[in-house]
């Protein structure tokens, strides 16, 4: 069963460890020692925190003689805003339709309390 790439990128996404390695990479590419210097694990568990990010299409990996950078890819991270972007536009007009109801129902209120009993 294939899983279809958004959902990839929030499973990636899940993790703060690998939410706090591509904060790191949003300030440029990195070797994975840099990477694991913050954190408190091996450098195993690392590159399995490597490989999810890769598989998900966040990172990609090279390699310049010894040295492996790591740098950002930040296209499904575009594409996770645009899914978000169809719910923040529907709970805008949830809100503005609640705003506009509040007004209405003071304005109703100001006018029924202005009248003589």
């Amino acid at each position: 069963m294939s899983t279809d790439m958004l959902s990839t990128t929030f499973a990636a996404l899940a993790d703060p460890t690998r939410r706090a390695i591509l904060a790191r990479l949003s300030s440029g590419e990195s070797s994975v020692k840099e990477l694991a210097k913050p954190f408190d694990m091996t450098l195993p568990a690392i590159s399995k925190h490597l490989k999810v990010l890769e598989r998900a299409g966040l990172i990609q990996r090279s390699r310049d003689a010894q040295w492996r950078p790591c740098r950002l890819d930040a296209k499904p991270l575009r594409e996770v805003a645009d899914w978000v972007e169809q719910y923040r536009r529907f709970w805008g007009e949830r809100l503005d339709r609640l705003e506009d109801y509040l007004r209405d129902l003071h304005a109703q209120e100001k006018t029924d309390g202005c009248k003589e009993p």
